[in-house]
């Protein structure tokens, strides 16, 4: 019977990852966690954290396995050493799910969960382990549970409480399911249907207002393989590509680059190819907005920046960098594999307190790639920002789970904010999203295309925005207080 419990938490964390894109299953998170609350009711701590072990292997080890795509394909690993590391990955994530198990049955009065662990308890540990997950070394938000129910009916609370808020509400839903099925309590359905039933009445209100006109804006999504971007042969070639296709789309008010489209230091290239570019720019009542690396001599440092060329130049650089992929965390490792020496990766992180860029007369916030992910950051862009940007490299993922969950993330951040999203890659997808989360238009991945389309700047705050995450976190400090103070009247009773 152990082994059974064993190998169903395992299968809940295997369909996980069913729940995100590109498979849209959402309602499987809630299955997945209602599996894994069962398997965790009448067994000891040791067992639950094992069991929270092989959850976590099997949701991480499905999908995050696009790491191997990166260190074997593009990083020059071999599959055994590829393997290694992305097994050893997974694995530490593993431990966070193991170690909630091990401190949420510590914390039960007996083995059985009772109806306060249930909707106080475990709900609560969920979104603290989602929490600690974000922002322990340096944070990994990815395959955030709340992220996955963007087409569902919890996508209503989203610009009220953050995705992350609606993992605590998959969270308690499937609790309830739990306690339903454990006692045979028919309530607790009722409760997941208000719950969900609100979540589909908040559908249809607006937060945010529109800001001006329509806006036409076209993506530029070079699709130059991974494998010869950095060659200096290559430059001349990628710079002759972007330009062409930018001269093409002068009729838009915005050109987005994705990130590091131009292979060479921003000073490198300004004079004899950005200068003359932003000169037709202006021309054309133009903004580009370019991804490219920036150097600065007084320094001797090097950003993964974005510039705006037009009537008012701009840079953002990047200010949460991905370890291995921007910088090297420990550099004794360089020389060690090829995968700890890939081109541009010793990047300095951009200061915290930087300025917006413009793009035709509105305020933009850009990311770039991995920061979307982290939702305070590009909170922190707005309500000054109109409009969001986020420039992106998915070719070091290639064919995989990787770009189609990195999307499903963004129309998150727009549905939170309130903002249409901007957003270029190098080889797809890239995309405008609405300020509902909802898709404009895509375009096709592993192909050279201009991606253009309207989207309207909006202005305003939703509640997210205004509040951003205290109420969350009151909130959740409110109900694990709830739960110790009836835990403490069992004892003394």
């Amino acid at each position: 019977m152990k082994w059974l419990g064993h190998g169903l938490a395992l299968l809940a964390g295997m369909i996980a990852p069913l729940a995100f894109a590109p498979f849209h299953y959402y309602p499987l998170a809630i299955v997945s966690l209602l599996l894994l609350f069962l398997a965790w009711d009448g067994v000891s701590a040791k067992v639950a954290a094992i069991r929270g072990l092989l959850f976590g292997i099997g949701l991480f080890g499905v999908g995050v396995s696009w790491v191997f795509v990166a260190i074997h394909v593009f990083g020059q690993a071999s599959m055994l050493l590829a393997g290694l590391l992305t097994a050893l990955f997974v694995v530490i994530l593993a431990l966070y799910t193991a170690g909630l198990g091990y401190v949420l049955k510590r914390l039960c009065h007996n083995r059985h969960f009772s109806l306060r662990d249930y909707i106080l308890l475990l709900p609560v540990g969920w979104f603290a382990f989602e929490w600690l997950k974000a922002w322990l070394f340096t944070g990994f938000p990815w395959l955030e549970f709340g992220v996955s129910q963007i087409e569902g009916p919890l996508s209503g609370y989203i610009p009220i409480i953050g995705a992350l808020g609606v993992s605590w509400l998959v969270a308690l839903s499937a609790a309830l399911l739990a306690y339903s099925w454990q006692k045979k309590q028919l309530i607790s359905l009722l409760w997941v249907v208000a719950i969900w039933s609100g979540g589909a009445g908040l559908q249809t209100i607006d937060w945010t207002t529109d800001y001006g006109e329509p806006l036409q804006v076209s993506i530029i999504q070079g699709n130059v393989p991974q494998e010869i971007k950095w060659n200096k042969e290559q430059v001349v070639k990628t710079l002759s590509l972007y330009q062409q296709k930018t001269e093409e789309n002068w009729q838009s008010d915005i050109i987005v680059w994705p990130e590091n489209a131009v292979t060479a230091f921003y000073h490198q290239v300004k004079p004899f190819f950005l200068d003359p570019l932003t000169e037709m720019a202006i021309e054309h009542k133009t903004t580009i907005l370019a991804g490219l690396p920036i150097y600065q001599a007084e320094t001797k440092q090097y950003y993964n920046g974005m510039v705006s060329l037009g009537e008012q130049l701009g840079f953002y650089h990047k200010r949460h960098l991905v370890p291995f992929g921007d910088y090297i965390p420990f550099e004794w490792l360089r020389g060690l594999i090829a995968f700890f020496d890939l081109p541009m990766s010793s990047f300095a992180k951009g200061a915290e307190d930087q300025g917006l860029l413009t793009a035709a007369g509105h305020a933009v916030g850009v990311s770039i790639c991995y920061e979307d992910v982290f939702s305070n950051e590009v909170l922190s862009t707005v309500p000054a920002a109109t409009i969001l940007v986020n420039a992106t490299n998915n070719a070091w993922y290639g064919d995989s789970f990787a770009p189609h969950q990195h999307l499903q993330i963004s129309q998150n951040r727009a549905l939170e904010t309130g903002r249409p999203i901007i957003r270029a890659t190098t080889n797809g997808i890239s995309a405008l999203i609405d300020h509902h989360g909802r898709f404009i238009s895509t375009s096709p991945q592993f192909e050279l295309a201009v991606l253009t389309d309207e989207i309207q700047a909006q202005s305003g705050e939703t509640p997210y925005v205004r509040w951003q995450r205290w109420p969350i976190f009151a909130g959740m400090l409110f109900m694990l207080l709830l739960w110790a103070y009836y835990r403490r009247l069992d004892h003394e009773v």
